[in-house]
């Protein structure tokens, strides 16, 4: 049987686990994938967008991420970036690996992010996700969130007269 995974903070030898996660699962998520689904590629490729964002998040904020770890292994992640001028933080990715999906391990993730920004004294936690995650949406609500907004994402190619 295998263990309950633990959360624990991220370590630098855990990025590359956590970019093949990120590339793993988020492409029904990624407003990028849909900017190259759409639109055709641009420069580099989803895939390599999203990763050098991640590994931003990781670098810039390190002491704000938080990796699942199971059987010796990272099976999931939480980035976060803080804004203490608005002291507000703010979740960036979470991302939970498709085997290990829907065993709680994404609500873990998050209550260590809040745990996190409440030991900084803010006073406002926020996340993204898009109108169709309906998995994110219910946890979000179930840990507290209130949606705020939606946002519409369009896009032109530079290269034609589309006007």
């Amino acid at each position: 049987m295998a263990q309950t995974p633990i959360i624990r903070q991220f370590e630098p030898a855990d990025a590359d686990a956590i970019v093949a996660i990120t590339i793993e699962v988020f492409e029904p998520f990624s407003i990028d994938a849909m900017i190259e689904k759409a639109a055709g590629p641009g420069g580099a490729r989803w895939q390599e967008v999203k990763a050098e964002s991640v590994r931003a998040e990781l670098r810039a904020n390190p002491e704000g991420c938080f990796v699942a770890e199971q059987d010796g292994r990272p099976v999931g992640y939480v980035t976060t970036i803080v804004n203490r001028l608005a002291s507000r933080g703010q979740v960036a990715n979470l991302a939970v690996a498709a085997a290990y999906q829907g065993r709680g391990i994404g609500r873990k993730l998050l209550e260590r992010a809040l745990d996190y920004f409440r030991s900084l004294g803010l006073v406002h936690a926020k996340i993204e996700t898009l109108v169709y995650n309906k998995a994110g949406e219910h946890l979000y609500t179930s840990l507290g969130f209130r949606e705020l907004t939606r946002q519409i994402h369009f896009i032109m190619d530079l290269r034609h007269d589309d006007a």
